[in-house]
């Protein structure tokens, strides 16, 4: 099974050489097979963000290399970073950042006219989406209408418009109360999965990783597995 995200070696420090100096990664080795779903897990403070914007290409490690579907990420300049970011990768954070402006169908049909999707098709997409996760009702509805729930469902949506091969989550459920985070995880599980997708998702709940294929451990700086 190839590759869709490497990881070797990667290092990351804030504030290098200064006495608040901080160093969060020493050399991260990691790899998320094709079809994989990998769980990150570590404690507040560990570095998992970082360790995520550096793979989502967000953010530029100090040292080590990144690939993302074979294709070596580093030292690229800033637009065919953003094209990989657009095109071949999907995002989702603690926090949904949905446009509050803009319908539920609309969040996710703007990335896909940001792609060039023409917009009847990007509407498409977007619907059946929408649909996947039990909102299409709610399609017209903004993000104020919507529960936290709702909200992230919409944003999981957003993340997948564009068909990335590779989606990165940062906690994607860890604002919501325990019900309902448990029922929004398996809704997402299932959308990756039937969308065919490679992803790693960072969560603090050990109940929701056991559900993924593989679970790693940010320690240190490192990553090892469990």
């Amino acid at each position: 099974m190839s590759e869709m995200l490497s990881l070797s070696g990667v290092t990351k420090t804030y504030n290098a050489g200064k006495p608040n100096e901080v160093e969060v990664l020493r050399g991260v080795d990691l790899t998320v097979s094709k079809g994989e779903i990998v769980g990150l897990i570590a404690p507040s403070g560990a570095g998992k963000s970082t360790l995520l914007h550096i793979a989502g290409l967000l953010d530029l490690p100090d040292g080590g290399t990144v690939q993302i579907a074979g294709q070596d990420m580093t030292g690229l300049g800033d637009r065919p970073r953003t094209a990989m970011r657009r095109a071949g990768v999907g995002f989702i954070y603690q926090f949904h950042h949905l446009l509050p402006e803009f319908t539920a169908l609309d969040n996710v049909v703007l990335p896909q006219l940001a792609n060039a999707v023409p917009e009847a098709e990007a509407a498409e997409r977007a619907l059946n989406l929408l649909n996947k996760v039990g909102v299409g009702k709610r399609a017209q509805h903004r993000p104020s209408a919507l529960s936290g729930g709702e909200q992230q469902r919409v944003a999981f949506c957003r993340a997948l418009a564009n068909r990335p091969g590779l989606l990165l989550a940062d906690e994607p459920t860890g604002n919501l109360d325990p019900e309902t985070s448990a029922l929004v995880f398996d809704v997402l599980m299932g959308l990756v999965r039937d969308e065919g997708l490679s992803a790693l998702i960072a969560t603090h709940n050990l109940e929701l990783a056991a559900k993924m294929d593989r679970v790693v451990r940010l320690d240190q700086g490192r990553v090892v597995a469990v």
